[in-house]
């Protein structure tokens, strides 16, 4: 291996673990994040379906600004609103 290949995998690690720290670094703990395979079996045991559609960026950004007024995030706020809408939810 050349010195070029050495110096260049420090500096790879370097900016790894720059990007892992940066959480404490700021005073906040993060929690533990799950995976994409068990937040994946979270989300079935609680019946949610992924859904995806395409809107209008006026729409999305409106969408957005409630999601943040929301304490549920964006998944709670669009369910709310077609709830409000008409449409029902199984309560579980």
């Amino acid at each position: 291996m050349k010195k070029f290949d050495i110096e260049k995998n420090k500096a790879l690690k370097l900016a790894n673990s720059l990007k892992q720290g940066n959480s404490a670094r700021f005073g906040t703990d993060a929690a533990p994040k799950l995976d994409k395979r068990e937040q994946r079996r979270l989300d079935q045991e609680k019946g949610l379906v992924p859904f995806a559609c395409k809107l209008d960026a006026d729409l999305v950004r409106q969408l957005q600004e409630r999601a943040t007024a929301h304490e549920g995030g964006m998944s709670e706020a669009l369910a709310d609103l077609l709830v409000a809408a008409g449409l029902t939810r199984k309560e579980g």
